[in-house]
């Protein structure tokens, strides 16, 4: 039998049991698809064998429709760095929810939030928006509404959000995305008007040498360039050693701005993301997902020179719940009783444990696979060599990572669904023996991958 025949069999075994396991998601999924378009909330929710409907959660761990519990290392897509439930953040929102949950009008909490972020960050002024998609929106529109100029550059394979300028060139096949040394321009979502695709220059991760090139063939037409200073959506993707300093230098040397997306990375690769973990400054950081301690809030950050442009109303950033109160209450309380030195270094001891867990069990079974972690985030990468970019993640095979996901699934450990363009989150709440189970099931998973 051959090792993919194996992994087949592996599957199909594990999603019967799955599906065994949750007949009240099922029964769920199928009232669902008459008021909620694809019986989901979001379109990413749509995983095989079927949704996962999740009851509650409290620590480390939550608990699906059937009343099956897992040790959550999914973290609702890296939002839950805090864990679920964590009392100086329902502490926060019962103070506040009771004084008021909406004004359209600044409170102090704002303030909090922004100091903090500052702080850890290196960047003096901030504003707030929803979402990470809105985050890097206004990062757009800031660059151009700064330099004058329309086009803008991306990474290959990064995902952004879901307006129109980012929607170019996200999961798209090796066929759509064109030849290496000059990444397509390819349209990630039907909707997206042709005009605005032809906008947005794309370029590999971690090649300074195509990326001059593009900036060079558009001399004086670019804004800036946005991108994931980790790449993470295609599991983690490092930044190889000179990359980042180096596009920084020719970003500006262009005269053109650079805008970090650390919607996944902001205070997960560190206190102060991997701006802070990898000494490069941008001159727009775009936040969202784990500041927000579980409620859905974003910031974008800036030099005093860009932020400037919103002081002067030159570019007005705007939303009805930016820095909405309940939202700043759950931030404030994750960002400074939370997630503090005490809380990193307590993550870090079990990222250690995890890591050496993992390599252990790849070294004994001998599974062609490789353990990258930064900071809070981690992920098995089914590669025997290092992915530096996003055409050497499209080579790795599906299977690997799906089958995978189901031995933790089935064993009690929720992960993302999207098996190998995902990556695990250990919270605040978080114990070593959560990771013991994690290694249990992927000791089980290798073995029977190696037949």
């Amino acid at each position: 039998m051959t090792v993919a025949d194996r992994l087949d069999e592996l599957i199909a075994a594990q999603e019967k049991q799955f599906m065994d396991r949750q007949p009240r998601s099922r029964a769920l999924l199928e009232r669902a698809a008459g008021s909620l378009a694809g019986g989901v909330t979001s379109s990413w929710q749509i995983s095989r064998p079927q949704a996962v409907w999740i009851s509650h959660g409290q620590g480390s761990r939550v608990w699906d429709a059937d009343g099956n519990e897992y040790v959550d290392l999914h973290g609702g897509y890296g939002v839950m760095a805090v864990g679920h439930a964590h009392p100086a953040v329902v502490a926060a929102v019962r103070d506040r929810v009771a004084r008021g949950t909406h004004f359209a009008q600044p409170t102090e909490e704002a303030i909090v939030v922004a100091e903090e972020l500052a702080r850890r960050f290196g960047l003096p002024l901030w504003r707030f928006a929803n979402s990470g998609t809105e985050a890097t929106m206004d990062a757009v529109h800031l660059m151009r509404a700064i330099t004058g100029r329309s086009r803008i550059v991306k990474v290959e394979g990064c995902y952004h959000g879901h307006h129109d300028s980012v929607q170019v060139s996200v999961y798209q096949p090796l066929e759509e995305i064109g030849p290496a040394h000059g990444p397509a321009s390819a349209v990630a979502s039907s909707g997206i008007p042709a005009e605005i695709v032809q906008l947005t220059s794309v370029v590999p991760y971690n090649d300074l040498e195509v990326t001059e090139r593009v900036f060079a063939e558009h001399d004086g037409q670019i804004a800036g360039m946005l991108l994931e200073p980790v790449m993470m959506n295609a599991g983690i993707i490092p930044p190889q050693p000179g990359y980042l300093e180096g596009l920084a230098e020719l970003v500006r040397r262009h005269g053109a701005l650079l805008a970090f997306d650390e919607v996944k990375t902001g205070v997960t690769a560190a206190p102060g993301g991997a701006t802070e973990r990898y000494g490069v400054t941008p001159d727009i950081i775009c936040l969202a997902k784990a500041i927000g301690g579980g409620l859905s809030t974003a910031a974008i950050g800036g030099s005093q020179a860009v932020m400037d442009h919103i002081t002067s109303g030159h570019y007005d950033q705007v939303g009805t719940f930016n820095g909405n109160p309940l939202a700043m209450a759950a931030a404030g309380a994750a960002l400074t009783e939370v997630l503090t030195p005490a809380a990193y270094r307590r993550i870090a001891g079990l990222q250690q444990q995890m890591v050496t867990g993992v390599e252990q069990i790849l070294d004994r079974t001998g599974l062609p696979a490789h353990v990258v972690a930064v900071g809070a985030k981690g992920c098995v990468t089914f590669s025997p060599t290092p992915v530096r970019n996003y055409r050497d993640f499209l080579a790795i095979d599906d299977r690997w990572s799906h089958c995978h996901w189901l031995y933790q699934h089935n064993g009690g450990v929720f992960l993302p669904p999207w098996g190998k363009a995902e990556q695990w989150l250990l919270s605040a709440q978080h114990t070593g023996e959560d990771v013991d189970r994690f290694l249990a099931n992927f000791a089980a998973f290798a073995d029977a991958a190696r037949g």
